[in-house]
């Protein structure tokens, strides 16, 4: 368990928010990290792909409309990708207590993350100083190298503890755990991913008329058995035809047309 729980504290630090190498924020934060890829790599790694695949995609439902404005973190997406999918696909209680897992250690990861923050405002006031000295290297080693060090310290760390000890005691943790417990996370974890799709509907539905178009994929998955690539294909078309059959906005009256009228009124 060794290796696996540093090859998955590797892939977290590569799919930190700050993290340069894999093409920046396009090939990290927003493919590495999306609970629905990280799902996948953590069960290969782990050896169970089809619950990694399982728990990546249930937490990617709870966090499908999370945004990070500005300096706003309301959970850690990172941490959830990694340390908490695999400690949720380690845990063997099934994907609803694997969710609940993630929303906790999602949360927690925030912490972490507002420290790595402050240690970069050091970091930044050393390359200032740098700056004023004349310093070429110490601006480079400042801006550059010792952020990223302390980026990875931060991701590694933390990601391996949890992975390589919780391999040891998540087992024993989640066995010993009252029915009562098990029942409350499983409870709560089936309802995250529903809050998710809910947080994202409200964004991207500006009519609610247009809610007419998820209750028929709701009716097509549910009661008409369809799997995705059928859902996909009756998706195509509704689109499609809401697209060419929707009316044109009506033109607004020149404000200038009136205004003319107005004039000739007067006369």
């Amino acid at each position: 368990m060794f290796f696996e729980a540093v090859l998955i504290g590797i892939l977290c630090y590569l799919g930190a928010l700050s993290t340069p190498w894999l093409l920046g924020l396009t090939g990290g934060w927003y493919t590495l990290t999306r609970p629905l890829v990280s799902g996948m790599l953590v069960g290969l790694v782990l050896g169970d792909l089809q619950t990694g695949i399982m728990v990546g995609v249930a937490v990617q439902a709870v966090y499908i409309a999370m945004v990070t404005p500005g300096g706003a973190m309301p959970a850690d997406l990172n941490f959830v990708a990694f340390p908490a999918v695999a400690l949720g696909v380690m845990s063997g209680q099934g994907v609803e207590v694997a969710v609940a897992i993630a929303a906790t250690i999602g949360i927690a990861g925030t912490i972490i993350f507002n420290f790595m923050m402050v240690l970069n405002s050091y970091w930044n006031h050393r390359a200032d100083l740098a700056i004023e000295d004349g310093d070429d290297k110490g601006v480079y080693m400042n801006t550059a190298i010792y952020p990223q060090v302390t980026n990875f310290l931060m991701r590694f760390i933390p990601t391996f503890i949890a992975v390589y000890f919780g391999n040891q005691y998540i087992e024993g943790f989640m066995a010993s755990l009252p029915d009562l417990v098990i029942n409350t996370m499983t409870v709560l974890g089936g309802i995250l991913p529903a809050v998710g799709i809910a947080i994202l509907l409200k964004q991207i539905i500006k009519e609610s008329t247009m809610l007419i178009y998820f209750l028929v994929g709701f009716v097509g998955i549910v009661f008409l058995k369809l799997n995705m690539v059928g859902l996909v294909m009756v998706g195509a078309l509704l689109a499609l035809l809401h697209y060419n059959y929707k009316p044109d906005p009506q033109p607004a009256p020149a404000a200038s047309a009136q205004v003319m009228d107005d004039d000739e009124d007067e006369f």
